[in-house]
């Protein structure tokens, strides 16, 4: 019942339009485990982490310009975006640009509504779920100032964290990402 509670509490508060929340933020300090679980549904191997699991994914140090988004496939507004990703995924992955898409469906709409989202759109970026109901730990420890609203963004590299809690059009995002590529 608490898990459906937070569920709830969650897509009430998602999906909302906050334009003006940009936060530089630095990484979180602690490394913790990595927790993963696979869920194979005909031919589709969907990547299933809790926090811990999806920490590392979204605090790595290394050469790239990491691009994270936040979405689910109930959120109207991170549906819309989706392209904008795929789009900056293929243009600038010679510039060593990474896009990640971290889904926050609910488990019980893995094999109904995710994957068939992801096979049907024939997403190319790289797809996990994430499953953790401890929203008090993950939602401050990703951004101290996020309310939890869908969709929120990423873009990190080594020197320079931004966090977004908006959803953007091609250009505004691609506007964003410059500020990472000079």
């Amino acid at each position: 019942m608490k898990r459906i509670l937070v569920l709830f509490l969650l897509v009430i508060c998602s999906c909302m339009d906050n334009t003006e929340k940009n936060n530089e933020v630095s990484a979180p300090e602690a490394t913790l485990s990595v927790v993963e679980k696979a869920h194979d549904v005909s031919d589709f191997d969907l990547r299933i982490y809790d926090y811990d699991g999806l920490e590392p994914l979204i605090n790595r140090q290394d050469e790239k310009i990491h691009v994270v988004n936040f979405w689910a496939t109930w959120c109207a507004p991170c549906v819309k975006e989706l392209p904008y990703f795929e789009a900056i995924n293929q243009e600038y992955k010679e510039n060593n640009v990474e896009v990640l898409l971290v889904s926050l469906d609910f488990p019980k709409n893995y094999e109904t509504k995710l994957i068939p989202f992801i096979k049907k759109r024939e997403l190319q970026s790289e797809v996990v779920a994430f499953d953790d109901v401890d929203q008090n730990r993950w939602i401050t420890a990703i951004n101290k100032d996020w309310s939890g609203a869908i969709p929120a963004t990423i873009i990190y590299n080594k020197d320079k964290r931004q966090f977004y809690e908006r959803s953007f059009t091609k250009e505004e995002l691609e506007t964003e990402l410059k500020q990472f590529l000079n």
